[in-house]
Order: C-alpha cells, then sequence, then structure tokens
C-alpha cells in the first residue's frame, strides 16, 4: 500500500511538471487544472467560458475505437435537442461502419442497440452528408447528422475552414477524431499518446468554432421550428451502413 502511494506521488509530481504549460494555459483563461486521483490524467474545468461552460479531459479512453489515451471535450450549450450532427475522420467512420454492420449481422438483430455509441447508431441512423463544399472536407472526414440540411448549415462556413486547417498537421489523415452536436451540447474526442499545450489549445479553438456554428444553426432552427428526428429508425440486416 506504501509503495503504490510512493509511485502515484511520484507520478503526480513528474506530470505536475511535464503539465505546468497546460495548467498555466488554464488559469490563464479562467479555468481549474486538476489532476486525476492517481495522477495519470488531467481535468480543466470552465465554467465561465464562451460560448459556454467547457470541460476538457486527458486520460484513459473511454472508447474502444481510440486506443490506449484520449483528449475528450464538452462545451455546454442548451441547444435544440433536435440538433444533431457528427463530423469524423474517414478512416474511422468506415472501420465504425464495419464494426457495427458485422456485430449486428451476427447477432441477428434489427435495430440499432441503446447501448452502442451514438458514434456508431448515428453511422447507421442518419444520411450521410457528401455535398461539403470544401473538396477536402468531402475526401477527409465523414458528416451524417438528422437531416442533410441541417448538417450541410453546420459543416459548411466557419467550421469546414478550420477542418481543412486541423487537416493539415493538427488533425492527420487516419488519426481517429469525432466531433458532434448532441444532447444540447457539442462533444469532440481525439486519440492523443501525450498532450501537449500547442495541440490542446488547437483543439479547443476547433471545439469552439464548431459551438459558435451549431449556435448559429441552432437560431435558425428556433425560427423554422422543429426538424424531423430520426433516433427510432430502425434497420435490417439488408440496410447496410453506408447506404442509408
Amino acid at each position: 500500500m506504501v509503495v503504490k502511494q510512493v509511485k502515484n506521488w511520484l507520478v503526480t509530481r513528474a506530470n505536475a511538471a511535464r503539465w505546468r504549460p497546460i495548467e498555466e494555459w488554464a488559469e490563464s483563461r479562467g479555468a481549474s487544472f486538476s489532476q486525476t486521483r492517481d495522477g495519470s490524467g488531467f481535468l480543466i474545468e470552465q465554467p465561465k467560458a464562451q460560448p459556454g461552460p467547457m470541460r476538457v479531459e486527458w486520460g484513459v479512453s473511454q472508447r474502444s475505437y481510440l486506443p490506449g489515451t484520449e483528449l475528450r471535450m464538452r462545451c455546454e450549450m442548451g441547444l435544440h435537442p433536435d440538433l444533431q450532427t457528427m463530423v469524423l475522420c474517414r478512416a474511422l467512420m468506415e472501420n465504425l461502419e464495419r464494426a457495427v454492420f458485422e456485430a449486428y449481422t451476427d447477432t441477428l438483430k434489427t435495430r440499432v442497440d441503446t447501448d452502442t455509441p451514438e458514434e456508431m447508431r448515428w453511422l447507421v441512423m442518419f444520411p450521410k452528408f457528401n455535398n461539403a463544399a470544401s473538396q477536402i472536407v468531402r475526401q477527409r472526414y465523414g458528416v451524417v447528422g438528422v437531416t442533410k440540411e441541417l448538417t450541410g448549415a453546420w459543416i459548411d462556413g466557419e467550421l469546414s475552414e478550420v477542418l481543412v486547417q486541423a487537416s493539415q498537421d493538427l488533425l492527420p489523415e487516419g488519426h481517429p477524431f469525432v466531433l458532434m452536436c448532441m444532447r444540447g451540447n457539442i462533444y469532440l474526442r481525439t486519440e492523443m499518446a501525450e498532450p501537449d499545450l500547442p495541440r490542446v489549445q488547437a483543439l479547443v479553438r476547433l471545439l469552439e468554432t464548431a459551438a459558435r456554428e451549431a449556435l448559429r444553426v441552432n437560431a435558425r432552427l428556433a425560427d423554422s421550428g422543429a426538424w424531423p428526428t430520426t433516433t427510432s429508425v430502425a434497420w435490417t440486416p439488408s440496410t447496410r451502413p453506408g447506404n442509408v
């Protein structure tokens, strides 16, 4: 027990020094920075962030499709519940499509189980948006949403520009990455073996851009009334993901 406590103390101390630039940056934004109990990860919380309260975590991945460690973020927005959209690395999209199709055909299930992460369920239930204005966005990312019109309104514009820029170095081809608008909030997940300040800052800017664009679409949504949702859409093994 004592040996474990000493080991945790050493890890915490070493990581505190390594993550000092991230901690100082967080504090400069008015956010709190804390390490996890075992010192192997960290949490940044900024209740008064704009455009919404923000939470940034780095640690062991909570998704099987992100091996090792991940950076995950949430921006609380209070958006219309019908605003459901997702953009992800195209290679990851293709892998998840194969996985969900094989899982459900093998077990002869005909509905998407609610225990399956939204990232996988949405690829089955929601239409793909293949008409992004940017050719790079079309080539490097997969985009889906509750309706193509709503998805296009979110992705085309400032968010598209930031995604194109990110594809050059921040999110190289094949690097697992998911950005979602759901449950009224904006979420981001990406594989990250070791956190460093420039990448954390860049991904926060990406999240903030997605949140601002979601606010713009949300205002339009409020003016035009509810959009149809497809959360109860059923599918059969003959409906292969990717053709929905």
